[in-house]
């Protein structure tokens, strides 16, 4: 048996929408929502277009930063690297004997990286200002 359902809903005086609120409104609301968009996308669009900005230029002292990363970078390529890198290869053929392939790995990945850091650094990163 099927219901014909099409003399049993109820006529809707007030022109509600689904969520029960008045298309009136509705649109309303969607206006602000896309003017609260608008208004959040140009007052971040000065950040996001940072190299073609046409606000405050911001001027930074860099020889601080550079000279800071070329100390962490002395240490890494020197005898600390060499220490890191010799320990995290032990580390890496002892935990594959022992059966522990994904420490193995991760310890591999780590005693590489350290031996190959320099050029990893030239390779993603602006590194002039660090091999000086």
């Amino acid at each position: 048996m099927t219901t014909n359902t099409t003399y049993m809903c109820a006529v809707n005086p007030w022109r509600r929408s689904v969520f029960g609120i008045p298309p009136v409104e509705e649109s309303l609301s969607l206006v602000l929502i896309v003017a609260g968009g608008v208004i959040v996308a140009s007052g971040l669009a000065d950040d996001a277009v940072a190299q073609v900005s046409s606000g405050a230029s911001i001027a930074y002292n860099e020889e601080r930063i550079t000279a800071a990363v070329n100390a962490i970078m002395t240490y890494l390529e020197g005898s600390f690297g060499a220490l890191i890198m010799a320990s995290a290869g032990i580390g890496a053929i002892m935990s594959a004997a022992f059966g522990q392939y994904k420490a193995s790995l991760s310890l591999l990945v780590v005693s590489v990286g350290s031996f190959i850091l320099r050029s990893l650094m030239g390779t993603f990163f602006n590194d002039v200002g660090i091999q000086q």
